[in-house]
């Protein structure tokens, strides 16, 4: 990773003279008052090494006549300049190659040199930009379109068996109306058929009666033509035969009652329509079982596609332990951004713009003065572990400052006067001039 060695800066926004050599790993903060020159070195070292769309609209200062002046040394040896009227660049290549905004560009990342850039963007943004670098962005988007496809759905499938469920219990039952409907033709059928087989006895019933009277006129006959009693005596006994059968078939005759298939012909109406309104609940009913059934099996579905993200999330070289996405949301040791500490966010920032380009081991970071010096120390500490270097600002003079800017000077700083003769009358009790690549 490469990194800044030594930095020297002059006459550029609020900046008079200024050399700095930043720990190499670790945090180093520029502190002091508002509006002593604190920001206008990073402001000045993004300009330098980010080019001129980094470039502050009044770059020099205010009252200097003399130009800015840029020399930073990298970790790599390399010697970017820019001074004169136009502040050209000049990058010089140790190895003596011929060197521009090209190589620069190569290894400084545009987020490290303009970290509120990531850190204001919207959370969605912010987790974009992670799943890009780590190449599962189009994959897991593709998971969560599905994730909300198969969501809708089972929302839907919900909602109608509810409905269901709601209507079957809405509805009246009749526990003593039959399975299915009635057919008024069917009963109308039945009691014809009992009708006839009713008629089939009353016509043997008749003909009993028949025979009986026969059987008796025919005994009177005998005892009146008793001269014909040879050719009575075989009717008679022929009589006497069929007297026994028709006996013997209406000994077990039984009539069979009409009565309740006329009630129920009669009231084949209500009965219909108390086993329409079961039907209707036990359909009901059928319905909310089915799609709570296929609720489920979406239910199954999501929670498929769900543990592909976390598998592909999981198996993702990600830049930082801890570090995820949820629902298109950045999450860091379960904690959205909103909820993150600073320093946790700060972490998070830097983690994602080293994957950007691991090439670039420093950021910039402007404002520190929002975090407590616990937070400070723990970033620091993780910075170190990580090889990592950041150039911070912060609104104090306490200790936790490498360095105090003083009205464009660095606090205590010796500096070796310049004498130049177009430059405004300083008073006497102001720090010289360095001059620039002397250290």
């Amino acid at each position: 990773m490469i990194k800044i060695n030594k930095l020297e800066i002059e006459n550029v926004k609020r900046v008079k003279a200024v050399k700095i050599e930043p720990t190499a790993s670790g945090l180093t903060i520029v502190g002091g008052r508002n509006n002593q020159g604190k920001t206008s070195i990073l402001d000045a070292i993004a300009w330098g090494l980010g080019g001129n769309k980094h470039r502050p609209s009044k770059s020099t200062r205010e009252g200097s006549v003399v130009p800015p002046n840029l020399h930073i040394v990298m970790s790599n040896g390399l010697v970017v300049e820019r001074k004169g009227k136009n502040s050209d660049l000049k990058v010089i290549d140790p190895n003596g190659e011929k060197a521009g905004q090209q190589l620069l560009n190569s290894f400084v990342e545009e987020l490290a040199i303009d970290l509120p850039k990531f850190m204001n963007s919207s959370n969605k943004e912010k987790a974009n930009t992670l799943l890009q670098i780590i190449g599962v962005g189009d994959q897991l988007i593709k998971l969560e379109i599905e994730e909300q496809e198969v969501y809708n759905k089972r929302l839907t499938i919900g909602q109608i068996a509810d409905q269901k469920k709601k209507y079957a219990e809405e509805q009246t039952y009749y526990a003593d109306a039959p399975k299915e409907l009635v057919s008024a033709s069917d009963l109308i059928q039945q009691q014809q058929q009992i009708l006839a087989i009713n008629g089939e006895n009353q016509r043997k019933r008749e003909n009993l009666s028949f025979i009986q009277n026969k059987y008796a006129q025919e005994g009177q006959e005998i005892e009146r033509l008793k001269s014909q009693l040879a050719e009575l005596e075989q009717k008679y006994t022929q009589t006497g035969t069929d007297l026994a059968t028709a006996q013997q078939s209406a000994i077990d005759l039984q009539d069979q009652s009409t009565d309740d298939l006329e009630n129920n012909i009669q009231q084949i109406d209500e009965i219909n329509r108390k086993v329409r309104a079961n039907l209707d609940k036990d359909k009901a009913e059928e319905d909310a079982g089915d799609y709570r059934t296929q609720y489920a099996k979406l239910s199954t579905q999501i929670d498929d596609v769900r543990k592909k993200k976390t598998d592909l999330l999981t198996n993702a070289d990600l830049p930082l332990s801890g570090l995820s996405v949820d629902d298109g949301e950045l999450i860091y040791n379960n904690q959205m951004w909103d909820n993150m500490s600073g320093s946790d966010q700060l972490k998070v920032s830097t983690a994602i713009v080293r994957k950007l380009n691991p090439n670039c081991g420093f950021i910039l970071l402007d404002k520190l003065e929002q975090m407590d010096l616990e937070s400070l120390e723990e970033f620091g500490k993780w910075l170190e572990q990580e090889g990592l270097q950041a150039i911070a600002t912060r609104v104090g003079t306490g200790e936790e400052c490498s360095i105090i800017i003083e009205d464009g000077y660095v606090n205590g700083q010796d500096f070796t006067a310049e004498t130049n003769q177009t430059e405004e009358i300083k008073p006497e009790n102001t720090p010289p001039k360095w001059k620039p690549g002397e250290f």
